[in-house]
């Protein structure tokens, strides 16, 4: 039986630009897990090639950082978020579909509303982690642990001093 775990979604800048959130998340809400994490993220370069590490020896490697970081659509952000729940990751990889938009299920995320451009950029809308190990660093990556409205892993208190914006 499965246990309770997290996967990092983001819905990527196309899915934004062509204002399928609403979508995506009612396709995500058959999956009855909880979202624990949300916010809306401007995707630095730092961020983008560390996500994508393990593209960083392919010739689309930087067509894919570009991508992320909303070069190639106007949207410099993402909206990442954690689902968490019994077999988050299946549950969201199977909605999801396969990474290639042509040749995901029609009915899956992907299917219904990515596409290839003619650079050959998947532009396939969401991100799902793939496996436990690859959620782990993700969700570290991308949400600080109080930003997460669960305990997923052990934390450390920390104590910074460090300047930060106020709302006046």
């Amino acid at each position: 039986m499965d246990k309770n775990e997290a996967t990092l979604i983001l819905i990527k800048p196309d899915g934004l630009k062509r204002s399928l959130t609403g979508n995506i998340l009612t396709r995500l809400s058959e999956t009855k897990l909880e979202i624990v994490a949300a916010k809306m993220v401007r995707v630095t370069r730092e961020l983008a090639a560390e996500h994508y590490q393990h593209l960083k020896d392919k010739p689309f490697f930087e067509d894919v950082v570009r991508y992320i970081m909303g070069e190639f659509h106007d949207r410099r952000k993402v909206m990442a978020l954690v689902y968490w729940g019994e077999g988050a990751i299946k549950k969201c990889r199977e909605l999801a579909g396969g990474t290639n938009p042509e040749e995901a299920d029609s009915v899956s995320i992907r299917g219904a509303f990515g596409r290839i451009t003619t650079r050959g950029v998947y532009e396939n809308v969401i991100h799902v982690s793939a496996n436990a190990e690859d959620a782990e660093r993700e969700i570290k990556l991308w949400f600080e642990p109080d930003e997460v409205i669960v305990d997923l892993w052990e934390t450390t208190p920390v104590v910074e001093n460090k300047e930060k914006r106020a709302w006046i």
